[in-house]
């Protein structure tokens, strides 16, 4: 049981790290005004990251053209990983020693 709940932590931080760099790089190409977001790896990057995006842009809409969304959507994707990581990685040795 330990083993899996260390595998399942380990599987859940790796996931979200990749995803953060997806919003970071949606972030960036967002700067970008020729980018056609209907073309094939664009509209999949955007198919990704703006349902999560637009729970914070309604939220915090643009100040001045700049999307501060973003940021509290990283920092909540950040937080809330590390949180659940720690409670699984914790709960995995806690199964360990009571088996061992």
């Amino acid at each position: 049981m330990a083993p899996l709940l260390a595998l399942v932590a380990q599987t859940l931080q790796t996931f979200l790290q990749i995803y953060v760099v997806l919003l970071i790089l949606r972030i960036l190409l967002s700067w970008f005004p020729n980018v056609d977001w209907f073309s094939p790896p664009f509209s999949i990057l955007s198919q990704l990251t703006d349902p999560y995006l637009n729970i914070f842009r309604s939220i915090i809409p643009p100040l001045g053209g700049i999307d501060f969304s973003a940021i509290l959507a990283i920092f909540l994707l950040q937080f809330v990983g590390q949180l659940v990581g720690d409670a699984l990685f914790r709960l995995a040795a806690m199964a360990y020693t009571a088996i061992g």
